[in-house]
């Protein structure tokens, strides 16, 4: 039996697209490129916006005019919230919501072992849980999957209803994982979940206890965080990572707007005062003469309904203020069943894309200044397997790509660099 696989959005969706990848495997299916024939094509779907939606669609429908014999399998964000809609497509066997994807390897096998060429619309609904997962593939670094779902309910926001409430894998869980990837001879590990630094809610256990146990994992050199709500990075997180750990100089915070009326809107859970706060504690700790900036993403939204033009502007003047080291902007995404689909204030369409290409030059303008900002640091890169033209590319703690001539003793290794 051949099955593929195809995954949207984020790092979550990667992790447990590969956790699916080993279980087939395991149950003896031979995993192939998804465009080569095969007897079952698995797709992990986005919903973060509208557009994730009508591609994840569009996927679908793609993978079952190629291989219109296979079974296609839908899981995913877009699979949860829009399931009704995806279980009357062509070509869709079996779909499996948030609370199913412990399902996902057993009852696809069931299904071939049926040998079932038509649809099957189950009516399970199982309990909510946690499904663990992590990514494998890549010789250098690996997506831990620690946390999911989230209780904030901000007013633009569908996670909550496409990945469920807060809940989080036990610490034990994590470290036997991380071990699991040790054992895999990967040198880093991302820590990943929806709202990971609300970690412990549904075990009674803390983020800050969960990072200084997976810091002693023997063969991990390094951890990064991938993303974590700024009223969540604790004065106690900030000052351990930055004592001599294997956490690196490097944050991801989501800020969605730099205007405290909008962040107040959309039910945020701090202000920009908060958010600066934690950026400057986190310069404090980190950096010093001959150190490594510390490299901060944020993610911003484009015309959220009430951005007017000097809200706008009142964003921008705040991100220029803690500069970032890069930006992920997004346009706005009007989800219908959200609060703020129907505040006033709707900002037009190409009004939103005009800020996003503000704020997409501004972000080319902030990631320049802080390479030059780094020029000259020792730093350690790990270099990654891939032979590009002749050259290597790597990252350094604080996130910054180095690219030299390839040389295979390299792979996988950590080298001290002058960036």
């Amino acid at each position: 039996m051949k099955i593929s696989f195809l995954t949207l959005g984020c790092k979550l969706n990667y992790a447990e697209t590969s956790t699916y990848e080993r279980g087939f495997r395991e149950a003896g299916a031979e995993v192939v490129p998804w465009r080569d024939a095969a007897d079952i094509c698995v797709i992990n779907t986005c919903s973060v916006t509208a557009t994730a939606d009508a591609k994840s669609r569009n996927l679908i429908r793609k993978m079952h005019k190629q291989n219109p014999s296979a079974l296609i399998i839908v899981t995913g964000c877009s699979a949860q919230l829009r399931r009704d809609t995806i279980e009357a497509m062509e070509g869709v066997a079996r779909v499996f919501g948030c609370n199913e994807k412990s399902l996902v390897v057993p009852e696809t096998m069931s299904l071939v072992e049926k040998g079932l060429e038509t649809k099957e619309i189950a009516n399970k609904r199982p309990e909510t849980a946690i499904f663990a997962a992590y990514s494998t593939g890549e010789r250098t670094r690996s997506f831990l999957k620690v946390q999911d779902g989230c209780d904030n309910f901000c007013k633009y926001c569908t996670v909550p209803f496409a990945r469920g409430r807060s809940r989080n894998i036990s610490i034990e869980e994590c470290v036997a994982n991380a071990r699991k990837i040790a054992a895999a001879g990967v040198k880093e590990i991302v820590l990943t979940g929806v709202n990971t630094g609300d970690f412990g809610r549904s075990t009674g256990e803390t983020f800050a206890d969960l990072i200084k146990a997976l810091n002693e994992v023997e063969g991990i050199d390094r951890y990064r965080i991938s993303s974590i709500e700024p009223n969540l990075l604790t004065d106690e997180i900030i000052d351990w990572t930055a004592s001599g750990t294997k956490f690196q100089p490097h944050f991801h915070i989501p800020l969605q707007t730099g205007s405290d009326n909008l962040l107040k809107a959309m039910g945020r859970r701090y202000d920009t005062a908060l958010f600066k706060s934690r950026i400057e504690m986190a310069r404090n700790a980190f950096e010093g003469p001959g150190k490594p900036k510390v490299f901060f993403g944020i993610d911003l939204m484009a015309g959220l309904p009430g951005e007017t033009e000097d809200e706008f502007l009142r964003s921008l003047d705040f991100i220029e203020s803690v500069n970032p080291a890069f930006i992920h902007v997004f346009p706005y995404s009007r989800r219908p069943g959200t609060p703020a689909a129907d505040m006033p204030g709707q900002v037009a369409e190409e009004t939103k894309a005009e800020r996003v290409s503000v704020l997409e030059n501004l972000c080319c303008k902030l990631h320049s200044e802080f390479l030059e900002n780094n020029r000259g640091v020792h730093e350690k890169v790990l270099f990654e397997s891939a032979n590009r033209s002749g050259y290597m590319e790597g990252f350094s703690g604080n996130y910054i790509k180095v690219r030299r001539p390839y040389n295979s003793s390299l792979v996988n290794t950590i080298v001290d660099v002058i960036l």
